[in-house]
């Protein structure tokens, strides 16, 4: 079975297993326009890519955010084990997005070649090796499977915290909730 993206335009189109979590609060505040509430410490995690294009509407002090291409927090376990340890965090959100610059980065290998050359100021074979050591790492095929698979991952190393795969749709700036 696929997975499929479930759009939240009321509060009961969220899955019932995170009614009443952080979770809940991060769609009913970005996608639902609730009233912000005061926070004083974080209660939820987001991991979500690092493009430019997505912005979360929540309030102040209401979550760590990890950014990383992909949403991938593969190479961020420390940062996602201290939130768990020392602030406490029991949900996670990550949020994948479409239109991502992390999908088939092989086509984009002379762009990124080109841009650290001119940009950085490389030398062409430094350049070509960086890519050629660091695009496996981080490449994904499909944005939505990518996401589903590391909530999948990540919830085998952290069995007592809740964590929900979430899809960006940068056209409207909606979040959806993915179906697994």
């Amino acid at each position: 079975m696929r997975n499929q993206l479930v759009n939240i335009n009321t509060v009961n189109d969220i899955f019932v297993e995170y009614r009443h979590t952080p979770i809940a609060l991060l769609l009913e505040f970005h996608n639902l326009n609730r009233p912000f509430a005061s926070y004083t410490q974080a209660q939820l995690l987001v991991g979500m890519c690092m493009d430019n294009r997505k912005h979360l509407h929540i309030p102040d002090n209401f979550s760590y955010i990890i950014r990383s291409g992909g949403a991938n927090l593969r190479y961020s376990e420390f940062k996602v084990s201290y939130a768990i340890s020392v602030g406490g965090i029991q949900y996670i959100a990550l949020i994948g997005h479409n239109n991502c610059g992390m999908v088939n980065l092989h086509a984009r290998k002379e762009l990124f070649i080109n841009g650290l050359i001119k940009n950085a100021g490389w030398e062409r074979e430094r350049a070509e090796e960086h890519f050629t050591s660091f695009a496996p790492m981080f490449e994904i095929d499909n944005e939505i499977d990518f996401v589903v698979s590391e909530a999948k991952r990540l919830r085998v190393k952290y069995p007592n915290v809740t964590i929900a795969p979430l899809f960006y749709n940068v056209e409207d700036n909606r979040l959806s909730m993915i179906q697994e």
